[in-house]
């Protein structure tokens, strides 16, 4: 019986080495959560989330303050009702943010834990649709200083020459006019085969603005327009959603089945971008797909392709992995030891136990140093 015995936690800011904008902010560091839950029987789990740009210290508090102590000495196997004993003792300190991220991170781990244990990889032990791979979109088309239209298109076309059929772009930074520019130089770079996302990181601010962009984009026949508003604005998805013809995408900060039960009820996303990092952990996420399911709703989950790789490969209704193919803005990719592969468009799922991978501790180690539960270093 895999006996919950220690936590280690650790928060770690690492540098992007060129800043970085969106539609609405500019990055130069990435926090990161990081965990490790030990079992008695000599086994471990990791898990993790990305908090911000600032404040990773905020994930660690909430680790070592208030859920760790209701993981150590319960059955790792006893997941659901692991999962409602955090969320129940957050209640008050936060049912999203970075609590909530801190409880995705800690599910995601013992879920990792009792794969491990099992001998099995997590796609595999979650009960695979896919065996050996997932189809992935390329992910990329920032704002950066000096990038031009042309530019962008160069870089989009360098993603199909490595095999991608599907590729993503930033968008809602500038003009409408200046935003089909780029979006005109992508679509003649790729081709019209080739499937062509944009995201909008909550760029407008209400539905007139941005039917001033859509109208502009439908012309180029974009896959889905991701997060166009807040999070929140789900009334605005709604609308949108009603009036132009390319598919609304979004909930990747989205917390809980309940906000995804409002998008889904409401018809404000055809697409759930849902992170199992942010909304509850690979627990919550599966949740959230089978209800998706029940509405016809397409998972196609944001970032993090280490951790989505494996449950898009155990989701019916789960149609592209989001995938970074170097440490640019992803820069997570540097505290892993082994790296997900891509062939033709597809990721190549790792087929050992649990995740397939480790945290790589002489690069965390440059950056911060874990933490038990009981304060002492590890």
């Amino acid at each position: 019986m895999p006996l919950i015995q220690s936590i280690e936690v650790c928060s770690v800011a690492v540098p992007l080495d060129r800043v970085t904008s969106f539609s609405n902010r500019t990055v130069t560091h990435r926090h990161y959560g990081l965990v490790k839950v030990h079992s008695a029987d000599g086994q471990t789990g990791i898990g993790f989330c990305y908090v911000g740009s600032s404040a990773g210290g905020l994930f660690t508090a909430a680790v070592e303050q208030l859920l760790a102590l209701v993981l150590l000495g319960q059955d790792s196997h006893a997941v659901e009702g692991l999962w409602a004993r955090m969320y129940q003792e957050a209640l008050l300190q936060g049912r999203a943010g970075t609590v909530m991220r801190a409880i995705s991170a800690l599910d995601t781990a013992l879920w990792d834990l009792n794969a491990r244990s099992a001998g099995l990889p997590l796609h595999r032990y979650l009960g695979a649709y896919e065996l050996e791979s997932v189809p992935a979109y390329a992910s990329g088309g920032y704002y950066l200083d000096g990038k031009t239209p042309a530019m962008l298109g160069e870089e989009m076309a360098s993603y199909v020459a490595m095999g991608f059929k599907a590729v993503k772009m930033k968008t809602g930074r500038l003009s409408p006019a200046a935003e089909e520019e780029r979006l005109r130089a992508a679509r003649d770079a790729v081709g019209p085969d080739v499937e062509l996302m944009l995201d909008c990181n909550n760029g407008w601010a209400d539905v007139t603005q941005a039917l001033q962009y859509m109208r502009r984009f439908e012309r180029y026949d974009p896959y889905f327009i991701e997060e166009p508003f807040s999070p929140d604005d789900v009334d605005s998805h709604a609308r949108l959603a009603k009036l132009t013809r390319v598919p609304v995408a979004t909930g990747e900060i989205g917390y809980g089945r309940w906000h995804h039960q409002e998008l889904l009820g409401k018809q404000g996303a055809a697409i759930l971008q849902t992170d199992a990092a942010v909304c509850g952990g690979i627990t919550e996420w599966r949740r959230i797909a089978a209800m998706a399911a029940g509405h016809g709703a397409v998972m196609c989950p944001h970032w993090f392709h280490d951790l989505h790789a494996p449950l898009v490969a155990a989701t019916p209704n789960a149609r592209y992995v989001e995938f970074f193919w170097d440490d640019q803005v992803l820069n997570f990719r540097r505290l892993v030891d082994r790296q997900l592969q891509h062939r033709g468009g597809r990721v190549v799922l790792h087929q050992d136990p649990g995740l397939g991978f480790r945290f790589d501790e002489q690069a965390v180690g440059k950056l911060a140093s874990w933490t038990r539960v009981d304060g002492s270093a590890a």
